[in-house]
């Protein structure tokens, strides 16, 4: 509402207030909407300046209690208030706020912004190090892929000197004496609320304390902080949940998380659709779908992502040196089961599952899907693992359907993909590394030693076949892609159909996973030279780019997948032949299967009588496999179980049909 939509108080309006026991230490600094009436304001003190549109609509509360909009035994200084609001019961007052229309604050301590304040924005988080060197600014529109490149990439110091001056600008714009409380948010049993802006349509009660932060809630997703939860210097984006006496300090939480159960966290920064309860986070960088469950569980000074922390996880920063200063980085996909332990500094590969304690700083990143096992203190590395993991197959599946964020405008750019260049590229180095290490200590070796690991000879042979099937099935996927729905009538149509849609100089080369978003590294390169030279000098204009990369994702992909085939099958694009195609397109076809199979053969194990044990409590064995059955369902009807059967039927029959295209045409 405009200042010439306002109008000064009668004489009667004043009086009648007065009638209702309120008072005003000017009533000449408050003015109100025209169609104002004052017949819903009770036992209100009004200070400063004061600004009030209509009361005409009534409130329906929890249990059918119906209340008229209105002001009820409440103190206001400095303060902006929209249409049909509802404040009542506030202890001591409300300071310095534009209140938003259908807003309704309900016994509240004291809610009042003091001096100028950022609302969080600008909070320098000490993320990875707890002494310092790694800190991010926060500020509203944070992603998970900036705030990587601001932690890790320390190096490039006049990329992140520009950065942060582009976070500083943002901070000083949004830099105020006031706050604002959103339309239709609802405030209920708030005690200290201070320094904070409020989105619309969030939901606060029964907080103990909120302090410097910005719950940056919208109409679309909005944000739910409760009961006895404690925030300072904080920000949270749209569709987060806080609760249950979490407590967060110097923390941004992105879109969907969930926070509850007397989770505390400090200096972390928590990105889109994590989930953490019962435990504790100190100076964590929680990528993506990072979830810990459990009490016992504390994750400290680490980069997680897509990662799952089993009960009583944890790890160590701390050598009693030089003080907490070691971090670690655990890559997508990651898991760590009940009571793991990893000694900082170390770096487990993709998809890897650490079981048992870890004290040798192991660096598996380049043999991703693994496992990690403790046995007498030494740690064994098994090396592709868990591609016949049931588990890494549902993880993969289950992570789009899991993303909760109805914001239109996402803020971090999410791949979900489990093989893509950068994992598949991981296992390329993997095939030479476990290779390399046949041919200096022999294939007929026992034991091989990786970096403080070490890697039983049964399981380098099997890794690196695994391996193998791997890359054949996704180099199989992205050719099958681009010759499926093509229109081909001869081999030149195929040649034709290879050829990239545009050059993409450095795509071929190695790829990164900027904690969600997949790139190749030349173009994270090239960012970073246009930072620095100043051709990219805002915000929007670096997040613009990381929403480019992954709308180009499959076109660069193709690059890197159609580099690999030329290498890894001796052809080329511009010579390619049937007969080339359909020797891919048939290992495609084996890999796929063999590997479904083996799936098939790991999900049966949680079938197996030892998994049937505690069912049929007091009866006979047929009870217990009728309990089981009951309770788990029958092993052929699994849900799971028939899509990788129905899955093999598909892909052995699009392999049959491509074989046949491709065979039917002329060279």
């Amino acid at each position: 509402m405009t200042q010439n939509n306002y109008r000064a108080l009668s004489f009667e309006e004043i009086a009648q207030l007065e009638a209702h026991q309120c008072m005003a230490d000017d009533w000449s600094n408050i003015l109100v909407a025209r169609e104002f009436k004052p017949d819903y304001i009770f036992h209100t003190r009004f200070s400063g300046n004061i600004r009030m549109g209509v009361f005409e609509k009534e409130f329906i509360l929890p249990g059918g209690l119906k209340k008229h909009s209105g002001l009820r035994h409440v103190t206001l200084h400095n303060c902006t208030l929209g249409d049909n609001i509802l404040i009542e019961n506030v202890q001591n007052y409300i300071a310095n706020y534009k209140i938003g229309s259908d807003s309704c604050i309900l016994n509240a301590n004291v809610i009042y912004v003091e001096g100028e304040s950022t609302f969080g924005n600008g909070v320098e988080v000490a993320v990875l190090n707890e002494t310092g060197g790694r800190e991010v600014p926060i500020y509203n529109e944070l992603s998970a892929s900036l705030a990587y490149i601001i932690a890790l990439y320390r190096h490039r110091t006049e990329v992140i000197v520009r950065i942060k001056e582009m976070i500083t600008a943002y901070t000083r714009k949004i830099t105020s004496i006031s706050g604002t409380i959103g339309k239709g948010v609802r405030i209920i049993n708030a005690a200290t609320i201070r320094n904070v802006n409020i989105g619309d349509y969030a939901t606060v009660e029964n907080v103990s304390k909120l302090g410097n932060g910005s719950i940056n809630s919208t109409a679309d997703d909005p944000v739910y902080v409760g009961d006895s939860v404690i925030a300072e210097d904080f920000i949270l984006s749209s569709g987060a949940v806080l609760s249950d006496a979490a407590k967060i300090i110097r923390c941004f939480v992105g879109q969907a998380c969930h926070i509850s159960h007397n989770y505390s966290a400090h200096d972390s920064l928590i990105f889109a659709n994590c989930g953490f309860e019962n435990g504790e986070a100190c100076a964590i960088f929680a990528g993506p779908f990072t979830v810990s469950m459990h009490k016992s569980s504390l994750l400290i000074a680490g980069m997680f992502s897509f990662s799952n922390a089993g009960s009583g996880s944890n790890q160590s920063n701390h050598m009693y040196k030089l003080g907490p200063i070691h971090q670690g980085i655990v890559e997508r996909g990651s898991k760590t089961t009940s009571d793991s332990y990893i000694l900082w500094p170390a770096k487990i590969g993709a998809f890897s599952l650490v079981m048992g304690r870890h004290y040798r700083h192991t660096d598996s990143s380049e043999i991703p899907f693994s496992y990690l096992i403790e046995n007498s203190d030494e740690t064994y590395l098994v090396p592709g693992a868990n591609l016949k993991s049931v588990g890494t197959i549902r993880d993969a599946q289950k992570w789009p359907k899991r993303d909760k964020r109805k914001d239109p405008r996402k803020l971090d750019c999410i791949n979900y993909n489990l093989l893509s260049p950068y994992t598949v590229g991981k296992m390329v180095k993997a095939i030479g590394i476990l290779k390399n290490l046949q041919e200096i200590s022999g294939e007929t070796s026992e034991i091989y030693y990786f970096r403080s690991a070490r890697i039983k000879n049964s399981s380098l042979k099997t890794g690196l076949k695994l391996y193998e099937m791997a890359l054949d099935k996704f180099l199989g996927n992205s050719l099958i892609s681009r010759l499926e729905k093509a229109d081909i009538n001869n081999v030149a149509d195929i040649r034709k159909t290879l050829q990239p849609e545009e050059a993409c100089s450095g795509c071929e080369d190695e790829w990164v996973d900027l904690s969600g978003l997949f790139a190749p590294r030349s173009e994270i390169e090239l960012l970073l030279k246009k930072i620095e030279e100043g051709e990219i000098s805002t915000l929007e204009e670096i997040e613009e780019t990381f929403r480019r990369l992954q709308r180009d994702y499959y076109s660069m992909e193709w690059v890197w997948a159609l580099n690999q085939i030329e290498g890894r099958y001796g052809v080329s694009r511009d010579t390619m032949t049937t007969d080339d195609v359909i020797r891919i397109v048939s290992r495609w076809k084996e890999a796929v299967v063999t590997m479904d199979n083996l799936l098939y053969s790991d999900a049966k194990k949680e079938f197996s009588l030892i998994s049937k044990i505690g069912f049929g409590v007091d009866g006979s064995d047929h009870d217990k496999m009728r309990d089981f059955e009951c309770v788990r369902g029958d092993f052929e009807k699994n849900p799971f179980v028939q899509s990788v059967k129905e899955h093999i039927l598909v892909k052995s029959a699009l392999g049959d049909a491509i074989i046949s295209k491709v065979r039917n045409i002329r060279n």
